[in-house]
């Protein structure tokens, strides 16, 4: 039978041992280059961090190119002509079939601007006021308009994609207006239902010339004849 003493050298040695053999697992853990089952495997470790790669840089849609802005031709720009009338300075007058507007300034003279004008069998002619003024207006088309092009819309509000452009003044209690345009290669044209077009810039030019009482004469779609006016030199 064991003494005491001899189980307390046994029971030390053990202890020893156990101490010795911890340590060395936790020193090849750190010194070998062969990776080692954790000892604790219910912890979890977080894998490694991988570098962030920055997107491929994107380029930037090419800009438009403003030089393929409309340009009217050099008889539709908007000048002051000698333009004999009885007419007093203020008045308007819509020279038809050459597709002028004529905006009355007295002494023989008159700021002229090119206009596009209603299609075959939609011109008219006679005498109006300027009964309202809009900037960037709403268009409601009227009813006989949508009864031959059901496809427009039945109410457009105001701004650039408005087919009456920046400025409209409305003609007496009629559905006709002298107003803007988005589509400036219209001016010269005969492209609308009666109503009268002139480019954004000349309608604005145009509406702060002009009052609401404006007297607008708008002459028949007669013959072409020889213009009346001459470009002042």
């Amino acid at each position: 039978m064991l003494t005491l003493n001899a189980f307390t050298r046994n029971c030390r040695r053990a202890a020893a041992f156990g101490a010795f053999a911890i340590g060395a697992i936790a020193c090849s853990g750190t010194a070998s280059a062969a990776p080692q089952a954790p000892l604790f495997p219910f912890f979890l470790v977080p894998p490694p961090q991988q570098q962030y790669a920055p997107p491929p840089a994107v380029e930037a849609a090419p800009a438009p190119d403003e030089s393929t802005t409309f340009e009217l031709p050099a008889r539709l720009r908007r000048q002051v002509v000698n333009y004999p009338t009885r007419e007093a300075p203020g008045t308007i007058i819509i020279d038809t079939p050459n597709t002028y507007l004529y905006y009355v300034l007295g002494n023989g003279q008159a700021m002229r601007y090119g206009i596009g004008v209603g299609r075959e069998g939609f011109t008219w002619s006679g005498t109006q006021t300027i009964t309202k003024k809009a900037e960037w207006p709403d268009w409601t088309p009227p009813p006989e308009m949508i009864a031959r092009q059901p496809y427009l819309p039945r109410h457009m509000a105001g701004g650039p994609g408005n087919p009456l452009g920046a400025r409209a003044m409305y003609l007496g209690g009629s559905v006709y207006r002298i107003h803007g345009t988005n589509a400036p290669e219209t001016i010269g044209t005969r492209v609308s239902s009666g109503c009268l077009r002139l480019t954004n810039e000349d309608v604005t030019d145009l509406y702060s010339r002009v009052n609401v009482g404006t007297k607008v004469i708008v002459l028949p779609m007669t013959e072409r004849r020889a213009e009346l006016s001459t470009a002042v030199r």
